[in-house]
Parts: C-alpha cells; sequence; structure tokens
C-alpha cells in the first residue's frame, strides 16, 4: 500500500506544479511544488545534508489527508525537493501521517510520526499513535512492520495524542508528545525507550492552567545555553493586549530539568514570533551545535489567496536560537542566508531624517538592514515602508515613548489585514533586519529579542523603499538593502 500511494502521489504533484500561478511564489523559502503544505517536521542533519520533511496534502491547496513532503540542503539555503517521504493508508496510519520529528540511530534517518484514524468525520471522532519509519538513503523510508510503537495515550486521555518529537540523552531515547486530558487540560507527555521500538510511559512533563489553552500541539524540548527550554503551540489561549492575537500561538517556558524526576521548573510562558503567521515551531542541532528552528509560515483559518494559484503554504527561514541572561529565546537569521547577497545598496550613513525619504528599490527579493540611533533622535514615531504601485504598503514602525515595533499589513495586498506589535526593551538603539519575499516578511529586532513573521500578497510590483518620521528627526546610522538570489529559480 504505501509504494503505491507514494507512486500516486509523486505522479500527481509532478501534474499539479505545471499549473501553480508564479505571482506569490517565493524566491527562498521553503514550499512544496505545489498544493497544501504546514508544520515542519523530522528537521535533521544526516550524512552531511540538512533535512526538512512537511506536512502535505499533495492532491490539493487545502488541507487534507496529511503526507510528509520532503526537502534537503546542503547549506541551509539551497533546497532541493525530494520524493515525498510517507504517504498514509497503511493499517497504523489510515487516514493521516501527522507531525513528528526525525533522529539518526547509527546508519539509520528513523522518522517519527503520529497515525491519524478517523472513526466518525462529521462527529470529528478519531484516535492517534506513534509509528516510526526507517531509511539507509535519508530519501526512501519503511514504516516499521510492528508499528504502532504507541497505540494508545495513557489513562484519562481524549482522542488529541500527537506530535511526538525524540531525542537521545545519555543512552536513552525520549519522546515527548502534545497531549489533553479527558478534562480537558492540554499538556505534554514523555516516554523512555532503549530501542526508539518499545517505550514506557514516563509521566506529565507539564500542563496548562487556566491561561494556556486547552490542548498543546507541536512540543520540543531541548537543552540550550545551559538552560532547559519547552516549546510547544498552545490552542485556546485569550488575547491579552498586544499578545496572542492569532488564533493559535507558539511560544516556550526556560528552566531547569531533572531527568531523574522529571521536574521542570520554569518562569512564564512567552510568545515566540509577534508577527500574523508564525507556528509549530520545530528544533534541532546541527553538527556546529547550533540550536536551529524553522516554523510554520501561516496560521490556521487565515486568508491565503495563493490558494487560487494551486498552492498554499510556506515554513519560515531557518534561525539560530539562544538564550538570553533574562532567560528570553533569541531568534537570529542563520550566518548562511548571507550567501543570498547579490547586489548591495548603502542607501544611508550617519545621516539625521528630518523629512520622509523615498528609494528607488524596486527587487521583490530583499535583505534591509537598518540601525537607529535612539539616544540623539527626537522624534516619537518613525519606521520603514515597503510600497508597492500607488496605494499597497508595509508599514514597519517603532513608536518612542512605548518602546513598541509594529508590523502593519493593513494594505499589504489581497486578503490580509491587521497590526501586530511588540514591546521591546528599552536600548540606545533600534537594530532591524528585514527579509522580505514576495509575499511575506520576517523583521528581527536588536539581535533578535524579538520577531514578527507574516504572509502579504501585493498585487502590483514593488515600487520603492521610504523612510518617515514624526514629532521631530530620527538618526539613521545606517540603511543597507540587499538583492537576494532565487533558489527555486532554474
Amino acid at each position: 500500500m504505501t509504494t503505491i500511494n507514494l507512486k500516486k502521489a509523486e505522479a500527481f504533484i509532478k501534474e499539479a506544479k505545471k499549473n501553480v500561478h508564479p505571482r506569490y511564489r517565493l524566491g527562498y523559502h521553503i514550499m512544496a511544488p505545489a498544493n497544501w503544505i504546514n508544520d515542519p517536521n523530522g528537521l535533521v542533519q544526516y550524512k552531511g545534508e540538512y533535512h526538512v520533511f512537511f506536512q502535505h496534502h499533495p492532491y490539493d491547496e487545502n488541507w487534507g489527508p496529511m503526507h510528509w513532503g520532503h526537502v534537503k540542503s546542503k547549506d541551509l539555503i539551497h533546497w532541493e525537493h525530494c520524493p515525498i517521504a510517507l504517504a498514509p493508508g497503511d493499517a497504523c496510519d489510515q487516514d493521516g501521517c501527522f507531525s513528528g520529528s526525525a533522529v539518526v540511530d547509527g546508519e539509520d534517518l528513523v522518522l517519527i510520526y503520529t497515525g491519524h484514524h478517523i472513526i466518525d468525520k462529521e462527529k470529528d471522532t478519531f484516535f492517534q499513535n506513534q509509528n516510526i519509519a526507517i531509511s539507509q538513503d535519508g530519501l526512501h523510508f519503511n514504516k516499521y512492520e510492528q508499528n504502532p510503537v504507541i497505540a494508545n495515550p495513557p489513562h484519562g486521555s481524549t482522542q488529541h495524542f500527537r506530535d511526538p518529537k525524540v531525542w537521545k540523552h545519555n543512552d536513552h531515547w525520549y519522546m515527548i508528545a502534545g497531549h489533553q486530558t479527558d478534562e480537558g487540560i492540554g499538556e505534554v507527555i514523555l516516554f523512555k525507550s532503549q530501542n526508539l521500538r518499545d517505550w514506557a510511559y514516563h509521566g506529565v512533563l507539564e500542563q496548562s492552567d487556566d491561561k494556556h489553552g486547552y490542548m498543546w500541539e507541536c512540543p520540543d524540548f531541548f537543552e540550550l545555553d545551559g538552560r532547559y527550554v519547552l516549546m510547544f503551540s498552545p490552542q485556546g489561549m485569550e488575547p491579552s493586549g498586544d499578545l496572542y492575537q492569532n488564533l493559535f500561538q507558539t511560544g516556550y517556558f526556560v528552566g531547569q530539568y531533572d531527568y531523574e524526576s522529571n521536574s521542570f521548573e520554569h518562569g512564564d510562558f512567552t510568545e515566540l514570533d509577534h508577527g500574523h503567521d508564525f507556528y509549530a515551531v520545530q528544533t534541532f542541532k546541527d553538527d556546529r551545535g547550533r540550536r536551529i528552528a524553522i516554523g510554520w509560515m501561516d496560521m490556521w483559518e487565515s486568508n491565503m489567496p495563493s490558494k487560487e494559484d494551486g498552492w498554499a503554504g510556506a515554513l519560515t527561514l531557518p534561525r539560530e536560537l539562544h538564550v538570553s541572561k533574562e532567560e528570553k529565546i533569541l531568534m537570529t537569521p542563520v550566518e548562511e542566508l548571507k550567501q543570498l547577497r547579490k547586489k548591495e545598496h548603502t542607501l544611508l550613513e550617519d545621516k539625521l531624517v528630518e523629512e520622509p525619504l523615498s528609494f528607488d528599490i524596486t527587487n521583490d527579493l530583499l535583505e534591509i538592514e537598518v540601525i537607529f540611533d535612539l539616544e540623539t533622535s527626537t522624534a516619537r514615531h518613525f519606521g520603514l515602508k515597503v510600497q508597492c504601485g500607488q496605494t499597497e504598503e508595509t508599514v514597519i514602525s517603532y513608536d518612542v515613548n512605548e518602546s513598541k515595533l509594529s508590523l502593519d499589513r493593513s494594505k499589504s495586498g489581497k486578503g490580509v489585514s491587521g497590526v501586530r506589535r511588540v514591546k521591546l526593551p528599552e536600548k540606545n538603539r533600534l537594530y532591524l533586519r528585514i527579509y522580505l519575499d514576495r509575499s511575506s516578511i520576517e523583521v528581527f529586532a536588536n539581535e533578535g529579542i524579538a520577531t514578527m513573521t507574516s504572509r502579504i500578497y501585493p498585487v502590483e510590483r514593488n515600487h520603492d523603499i521610504s523612510l518617515f518620521q514624526s514629532g521631530g528627526k530620527v538618526k539613521v546610522i545606517g540603511l543597507k538593502v540587499w538583492e537576494l538570489e532565487d533558489i527555486w529559480k532554474n
């Protein structure tokens, strides 16, 4: 069944690719050749190459029976589409190969994933189990004959039991999974194994309270800079001021963990990205010791105009993670992204700006770097606009009095709206790195203390970049722009 389903999916996606409209296709982000994708899965480095898998419906631009799409790269930047890795339809995953992770076990690359089984579609009743698939070449995977490796969640569970993340500590493998109790409480539960096949339940790692939602999806747990980090995507959190403004969120706890007692002591929940489109982040550790994260660059129930063009969904740029002394996650673009730079434009250096300035930059794949001196600026409000035609613009601005950075996409094109804001720790400078692609924008502020990721769908082409201010003058230490390579153009 598996081989037949994989061949069928590959043949369909090959034909579907021919009908994809290019207007919103991204130039340097991970996408499927056509149709739907969501969560990143199985981030791993194997035999000298980076592998990223993702939830994929190869037959439609809308969500459907989940497969695992697959890309690989030697440098984290230039990606190559690989054959679809997993297709549902076997007894262990009849209605979907849902999200999971990947590990290297000796010479094998092992995928660990959730099998989804529909009982009654109209009543939305189902059950979920955990499975593995094994490869010796990183491209072709055989499902374990004795799947599922975990057939049922622990006693007292609802049907929600998914998204396994596996790692090795000393001589044992550990697995966490997103889970919901029969009282409607979201939590992350822990299992332990010596061989990736026989798993024993090891207890609850952490669970929700009244503030943190009814289900925790896509958990990830790792040690970083002397602390332990639990990342997850809670569903059901209520908006609070500028926080938690999307349908679902992604965030983290930072603290200390004891393997013997399964005790995780941590601080408050912190939202990880403050844009409109960021979810289901997953991380891995590469052979340089870096902890690298990639998320889904969309949001459930959002408008996705690219569906009209035969595709939907993309992944964020890879980001290197660190923990600050204040126990906050810092996310910065991996250094390899500098390889994308082509033509450089130095637009301003050490300039006191008293009135709006416009720059004739029309490329639609850009990296923008700007540094503002807050000590010598008198403006109350300032920022950048990326303008498309006469009416469309995406605005990144800073309110000095409130120390808040904003991303406004209310005029960013087809089917999108809304402003997102994040309060920044006060500093003498505001340093922004902005990555603009044909239908996305990613903003990194002050060495990654805050990020804002959003999809945009401009109807017209980029017209210019402008700098604005109000209530005084703004001191610009530097403003540079790089035109970036289109990795998919061949």
